[in-house]
């Protein structure tokens, strides 16, 4: 062989670069692939409405469904990495969608990595501590034990595959001005209240922009079987999140009610946001996966 060519020169074109598969492409999944030029992005997608937009993003479109595995095994062996950010189903307490995922991609050689985009409420209700990724997990609802189930799906097939890194993300609220729903704005105007400081909880957000940077960054510094809370530095009670929008929008402050007026008032899924309480410890992301936020506070990116 020539001094000037190496063995990957001899490769199809289509092995000659990184192929990045992501699986749950919506807005994060698009910034990650925006940030990635010299890679070869495929997205996983069971609505062909989708592709027009994906191919105009320069993204390969890759026709599947997570709840039916059998349409998953054209993705053995075809990426070199892999980011899952597909929520589990809505009903149950397990995620037999990261299951199959998982299942597919031990058919044939796997990705050298695996980045998956995980939930906070893992932990549960800390009751306003410091949380760091080695606590104790303590998922009280549904929603967050089928995340837990998830993770667990992504440590087994770290350890049945030598050599595979398995990173989970733990990701609070994602906001971005940009983002569909990605700001307070209109809770505000429908005048939805929050709790009086003496019940508040501490909330924890990440900019959509700086979370797909999180992600890109894991699945090359992502250390196997290593999970990462992935947060902003503010230190914020939600109604103090939401007054601090209030002002930035020039709107009405959120009216104040006690936990017990919410219970009785306000729809189960947004009590659940106000029952558990936490501070999320982003340190190690900042060390191991090197992020330098660009958003470290909700006020440099709410507008």
């Amino acid at each position: 062989m020539p001094s000037n060519q190496t063995p990957l020169g001899a490769l199809p074109a289509r092995f000659r670069r990184e192929r990045l598969l992501i699986v749950g492409c919506g807005d994060v999944g698009l910034r990650v692939a925006r940030t990635q030029r010299h890679v070869r992005i495929l997205a996983l997608t069971s609505s062909a409405s989708r592709v027009p937009a994906l191919r105009a993003a320069g993204v390969t479109p890759l026709m599947g469904n997570l709840d039916q595995a059998h349409t998953l095994k054209r993705l053995a062996g075809l990426a070199t990495r892999v980011l899952h950010l597909a929520p589990p189903p809505l009903q149950g307490h397990t995620d037999p969608r990261t299951l199959a995922l998982t299942r597919a991609l031990l058919l044939r050689t796997p990705p050298s990595s695996l980045v998956y985009g995980s939930t906070s409420g893992v932990y549960g209700d800390c009751g306003g501590a410091w949380v760091t990724e080695t606590r104790a997990l303590h998922a009280t609802t549904p929603r967050a034990q089928r995340r837990v189930d998830a993770e667990a799906r992504v440590r087994h097939f770290a350890r049945l595959r030598a050599g595979v890194r398995a990173s989970v993300l733990r990701i609070p609220g994602i906001y971005a001005p940009d983002r569909e729903g990605g700001t307070p704005r209109e809770r505000l105007l429908r005048g939805s209240p929050v709790l009086e400081a003496q019940d508040d909880v501490f909330t924890n957000h990440i900019h959509a922009d700086d979370l797909a940077r999180a992600c890109q960054l894991a699945l090359w510094r992502g250390q196997t079987q290593r999970r990462y809370n992935v947060n902003d530095d503010a230190q914020l009670k939600m109604g103090d999140y939401f007054d601090l929008a209030a002002g930035l929008y020039g709107l009405p402050k959120p009216p104040r009610i006690s936990r017990a007026q919410a219970q009785l008032e306000l729809p189960a899924m947004q009590l659940s946001f106000m029952s558990e309480s936490r501070r999320l410890d982003n340190r190690r992301m900042k060390r191991e996966l090197r992020l330098q936020l660009r958003y470290p506070q909700v006020q440099d990116g709410l507008v």
